[in-house]
């Protein structure tokens, strides 16, 4: 796994992600700009809507450039089956089900997902209740999790 390679795709992601959102941004100023936005009674709220649309467009341009920051700064670890799982660790985990899901733990861009190699890659963070219960853990662990009212249990089967 080259997990070089793996960061230079988040990072390109990313900066979709963050092209999209300038985009959506300048969009939603344009239309809280607009003459047809001035509100013409009290009740005609269009124009403060947009305007509130606009600054939470702002500042989710804002929380993608610091994704992209942390990304192009984090430096890539290698993680083996004696490395306890800590932030830049991919993880592979098998289901009770036998299904394989790989996710990557970073502290940004949680629930982005990435395709590479041929897999999908999840970010996840410390925050979430499935990073809470990876963060120090080995090869071979297993972890069980309640999510979406469903009992969960993962057994990790790989790091780098």
């Amino acid at each position: 796994m080259n997990k070089i390679q793996l960061l230079e795709k988040i990072v390109v992601e990313l900066e979709a992600v963050h092209k999209n959102a300038v985009d959506a941004t300048k969009l939603a100023h344009e239309t809280a700009t607009h003459g047809e936005a001035v509100a013409e009674n009290k009740y005609d709220t269009f124009g403060l809507e947009a305007s509130y649309l606009a600054h939470g467009q702002a500042k989710r341009v804002v929380e993608c450039e610091a994704d992209l920051t942390y990304y192009k700064k984090l430096i890539a670890q290698d993680f083996s089956d004696k490395t306890a799982i800590g932030l830049g660790a991919l993880i592979y985990l098998k289901g009770i089900n036998s299904s394989e899901n790989s996710v990557f733990l970073g502290s940004a861009a949680g629930g982005l997902k990435i395709a590479f190699n041929n897999e999908s890659i999840m970010i996840i963070t410390p925050s979430a209740p499935l990073g809470k219960l990876l963060i120090g853990r080995y090869v071979g662990d297993v972890i069980e999790m309640m999510a979406a009212g469903k009992y969960n249990s993962f057994e990790i089967i790989a790091v780098y």
